[in-house]
């Protein structure tokens, strides 16, 4: 039996918001002169520059070409120009990212390194932590950074696949931007960012952004809307000190889209399959609905020339009314795990209104340059205190009926609760520590630990299965690199991560149960080489990930071997007059390895593929300046469907065109896109999630043609 996902100890759902389909263009533009009314444009496809820096490292503005870790930024420019609406979108431009579970109308999952990212604890906005655990918008984002391997060293407890850090608009200047876009079937979206600097010498600063989007996409029974309205504002109060506030407020409600599943013990073809189909479609769906309210305060005091004191402080409270229709398991044949052979499947009537999650962030830190031991340190030492609360009411699980995959079922709504859910607490208090020392003119050590101190506990909404519990932990992590020639960088690193499990407090099924188990240590090594040219810009690294793994023995939650992901990761860029290329390719081998049952151990995990490709292209016409013709291309490997690995679905290829333009016309810059994403209408199988013991299938999104137009005044 399924429920949502506040409750571990039941098969849960979980849903990913709709994926924009604006095609991407991806890239920065340099303006020339060009002929009356026309601005010329040169569109480089720079998904990951090497000009970028990864502040959610923790190790300041150093350019990722001299970083000894991997990571992509995305910025501001890249995300409008790639359409991307939602994190789901993210697995268009990186290989090393890919779906962890992303259907339509809910929350986006994403998978680094082969390692689901927990929504809870592996996003970061500004570098402060959030719960992802809702529609992330993008109106009011200036850069999204992905930093790949544990993060043990900039999150207490995280999965070890990476982290996610949301980089918010800030005050820049005078702007004055306005966009229209359509999607077929009939999405329409709008947005503006308007801001400015006023008073002496521009010591105030102010920026607003808001969206309202109709959503209309080519799956059908999923219309909605969603908008987003935020403001910051800084005020330089004196020599050496810098205030910022910000505030966000958004909401989306659109119904979400459960996925297809075995037939039985057969792998349906996807051929076969409507990608269009919703089969939550009955006349008493109710919408998700995902709210949420975030804001932040910081503080940036100098002490002396080279040392600031930051304060930041944050809360964000999200509001989720979780409805749907939901298809699940096979009853007749006594199978939960995958739909029947006949093509039928359980139709349960699911609602958890009023859920509420607060979580709060206070960090204070000290970051600048000191000269020690004769040595040059970069540093950055804090400490980190937050709070994460999640309330909700009793919820519903019903079953309703039977329904087919054809989509033709009528089945009635039973809202009645019967089902307590789960209120969880976590505190965490956090010491951090990091140093890039500068041995000489082309060696570098950098180092860092995090030191963790958490509680964590929760209790049923019906005041059943109380669990509380407490542990300490220290993650390290440590690198050397060395400058080689002009642009070179050679490095390796060794860190770990830590995340944290409690035993199901469920007396009748496990004999710990409620117990803590001991904090789940990973480990990964990484050693990589980066080149960074005019023309040419590649890095190349491999990575060993091992993470422990838990299993049941005798009625007993152990932890049981390991999860080991060994892979290559290579990234390119080449700009070469008119066009430019970017590519970034994975090649991944993921095992179990070490289980107590040697049938576990060999085995690949599901959803995970063990090659995924990218390619990204952007030609500028000199015979019509300002005019680019775009392409982008994806590839992934076939993906297991069962623990077992007895079923996978095919590898897929999807090819992307379009083209964007910039002209001046009165005084402003117009530009525009248009495209059609999934030009041959690929059908086949996007990805193949087993969550709480049940195999889903999510289809590629149908051809769709989109147009935009953004316009700078």
């Amino acid at each position: 039996m399924a429920s949502h996902q506040s409750n571990p100890d039941r098969p849960l759902r979980r849903h990913a918001l709709a994926q924009a389909a604006l095609l991407l263009a991806a890239g920065q533009a340099a303006a020339q002169s060009g002929a009356a009314g026309v601005e010329a444009q040169t569109v480089t496809v720079s998904g990951k520059s090497s000009a970028n820096a990864a502040g959610v490292a923790g190790f300041g503005d150093v350019p990722l070409w001299r970083a000894p870790f991997s990571a992509t930024v995305i910025n501001v420019g890249q995300l409008q120009d790639a359409g991307i609406a939602g994190l789901g979108d993210l697995t268009r431009l990186d290989a090393g990212i890919t779906d962890a579970y992303n259907p339509p109308g809910y929350f986006s999952q994403l998978s680094v390194r082969g390692f689901t990212l927990d929504n809870r604890f592996n996003y970061r906005r500004d570098g402060l932590p959030i719960n992802a655990e809702t529609v992330i918008g993008q109106a009011n984002k200036q850069a999204l950074e992905i930093l790949k391997g544990t993060s043990g060293l900039q999150s207490g407890t995280s999965a070890p696949g990476g982290l996610v850090n949301l980089v918010v608009k800030r005050p820049a200047g005078r702007i004055r931007s306005a966009a229209l876009g359509w999607e077929q079937n009939g999405t329409v979206t709008s947005a503006v960012d308007l801001g400015d600097r006023v008073g002496d010498d521009g010591r105030l600063g102010w920026r607003i952004n808001a969206s309202a989007d109709k959503l209309d996409p080519t799956t059908r029974s999923s219309r909605g809307q969603r908008w987003l309205v935020a403001a910051a504002a800084d005020a330089r109060l004196a020599p050496g000190t810098l205030v910022e506030v910000e505030f966000e407020q958004s909401r989306q409600s659109q119904p979400s889209t459960p996925g297809f599943s075995l037939l039985g013990s057969r792998l349906p073809d996807a051929a076969g399959v409507d990608p269009r189909l919703n089969l939550n479609n009955q006349a008493w769906t109710l919408p998700v609905v995902l709210a949420g309210r975030t804001g932040s305060l910081r503080l940036t005091q100098a002490l002396g020339e080279r040392v600031d004191l930051v304060v930041h402080v944050m809360r964000q409270r999200l509001d989720s009314d979780d409805r749907i229709a939901f298809p699940f398991g096979c009853s007749a044949e006594n199978n939960y795990s995958r739909y029947c052979s006949d093509g039928s499947f359980d139709f349960y009537d699911f609602r958890s209104d009023g859920e509420r999650r607060t979580s709060d962030a206070a960090d204070i830190a000290l970051r600048g340059r000191v000269q020690w031991l004769g040595l040059s340190h970069d540093l950055n030492a804090g400490l980190l205190a937050t709070r994460l609360d999640a309330r909700f009411n009793g919820q519903t699980y019903n079953w309703v009926g039977v329904g087919t995959v054809d989509g033709r079922s009528v089945v009635p709504a039973d809202p009645s609760p019967n089902y307590p859910n789960t209120n969880r607490h976590a505190r965490s208090t956090e010491w951090h520590l990091q140093d890039s020392v500068a041995l000489d003119a082309r060696w570098q050590l950098w180092a860092g630990l995090r030191h963790t101190r958490l509680q964590r506990g929760s209790v049923g909404t019906d005041g059943s299965n109380p669990v509380d519990y407490r542990q300490s932990f220290t993650t390290p992590w440590l690198a050397l690199s060395r400058a080689t020639g002009t642009g070179g960088l050679v490095y390796a690193s060794w860190g770990q991560g830590i995340e944290s499990e409690v035993v199901p407090n469920l007396p009748a099924v496990y004999r710990n149960a409620g117990q803590a188990l001991p904090a789940l240590k990973s480990r990964q090594v990484e050693a990589g080489y980066k080149q960074h040219a005019d023309a040419l810009d590649w890095t190349v690294a491999a990575f060993d990930i091992v993470r422990p793994a838990t299993g049941d023995a005798a009625g007993i939650r152990v932890i049981d071997g390991s999860a080991r992901h060994s892979g290559l990761e290579a990234d390119a860029e080449w700009r070469a007059g008119a066009l430019s290329l970017r590519g970034s390719a994975m090649l991944l081998r993921a095992r179990r390895e070490g289980a107590a049952d040697p049938a576990i151990n060999g085995l690949r995990p599901t959803n995970v593929p063990a090659r995924s490709l990218k390619l990204q292209a952007a030609y500028n016409l000199t015979a019509m300046p300002g005019l680019a013709l775009l392409a982008f291309a994806s590839h992934e490997g076939q993906r297991m469907v069962l623990p077992d690995n007895r079923l996978a679905t095919p590898g897929w290829t999807r090819l992307d065109l379009g083209a964007r333009y910039t002209q001046r016309l009165g005084g402003h810059r117009l530009t525009w896109r248009t495209g059609v994403d999934n030009v041959v209408n690929r059908r086949a199988w996007k990805e193949a999630p087993f969550q709480y013991d049940h195999a889903y299938l999510y289809p590629l999104a149908p051809r769709t043609a989109h147009a935009s137009v953004q316009v700078a005044f």
